[in-house]
């Protein structure tokens, strides 16, 4: 197991993650950071476990409205996937009756044609 060193609001943490999520693990720690930081800036020194908590909620409810988002999408993604195969099934009904039609027109064409026939010279 890996290990990296990560810096929250001028502090230095010494974390675990698995091998290869080294820099993942950095780039979380400092977008958490950057809230931390928001907050500072917006509140001033009100304690570390406050500013903390209210950063962790502030991922949280970012997190909501994203998964709210994704929802949503997913319903237009189902919605959209349903008309795409209404429309398949349609166009499918529409090509065998523009087959049986064309098949039909072909043999009218065919007994006109041997109706037309003149009778061969011997």
């Amino acid at each position: 197991m890996a290990q990296v060193t990560v810096t929250i609001d001028g502090k230095a943490y010494r974390m675990a993650c698995d091998e290869g999520q080294e820099e993942h693990l950095i780039e979380l720690s400092q977008r958490f950071d950057r809230y931390v930081g928001h907050l500072k800036e917006s509140f001033g020194e009100i304690g570390d476990q406050r500013l903390t908590v209210m950063a962790g909620i502030m991922v949280m409810d970012e997190l909501n409205e994203l998964q709210k988002r994704i929802k949503g999408m997913e319903g237009e993604i189902a919605t959209l996937r349903k008309t795409r195969d209404d429309a398949l099934t349609k166009a499918d009904k529409n090509d065998a009756a523009l087959t049986g039609a064309l098949g039909a027109l072909a043999e009218r064409m065919e007994t006109l044609a041997e109706k037309l026939a003149l009778p061969k010279a011997s």
